[in-house]
């Protein structure tokens, strides 16, 4: 037992370099001519985003959930990237992001140590934003998605701030601060000359729906 126990710890993360040699042996393809590239689950966990992922040149969707990333890097020349799967890791904030900030259209960051949302308003194009349970508390740090203006389809349940209020005032607050909204936590806002703000009555939302895919 005390074998496998020094064995473990003493596993070397997983780099981005070896996690796309993995992905290219497993689907008999060259990473570089694919548009969507799948580095999740692996073990042991990436740890770090480096430049190995400039090589993704034609991706339009990857995905990093469920490792142990800290921070975002390594893609900012992925100019093809629309849709950035980050969720399950340990991501504190949105730095390394702002070079896509004209071209990326969904991020999926749940589950991470987010707090603060500085940086989020560079997603200049961001339509689809799904950030449940993280850590952000204040609505000042959610002031800042008043920015982006593109945004339709946001996923908040599970941050403290989320928690502190009833569903309906919290539906009914965020559809007053983002007015282009279309959809909160899986669940659609209407609009209507006579009712600037309808919501559609559901239970509260299932965390288990509201799961983002990988």
């Amino acid at each position: 037992m005390a074998s496998g126990k020094s064995t473990m710890a003493s596993a070397k993360p997983t780099t981005c370099k070896e996690a796309i040699r993995r992905w290219e042996e497993e689907n008999q393809q060259n990473a570089a001519a694919a548009t969507e590239v799948i580095l999740s689950f692996q073990w042991p966990p990436i740890e770090k985003m480096d430049n190995a992922l400039a090589t993704l040149i034609n991706c339009e969707k990857l995905s990093l959930s469920t490792n142990m990333i800290e921070k975002i890097a390594g893609i900012g020349t992925l100019k093809n990237l629309k849709i950035l799967s980050l969720g399950r890791n340990l991501i504190k904030g949105f730095a390394g992001l702002e070079p896509l900030g004209d071209t990326l259209e969904e991020l999926w960051i749940s589950y991470n140590c987010i707090e603060k949302m500085k940086g989020i308003q560079a997603m200049r194009n961001l339509h689809v934003l799904y950030i449940s349970n993280n850590l952000v508390r204040e609505w000042n740090e959610f002031a800042r998605l008043q920015e982006l203006v593109n945004l339709r389809d946001l996923v908040f349940v599970g941050n403290p701030l989320y928690e502190s209020l009833e569903v309906e005032q919290w539906r009914l607050e965020v559809a007053r601060r983002l007015s282009s909204l279309e959809k909160l936590d899986g669940e659609p806002i209407i609009r209507t000359e006579e009712n600037p703000i309808q919501l559609v009555k559901t239970d509260s939302p299932s965390h288990d729906l509201l799961q983002e895919p990988v």
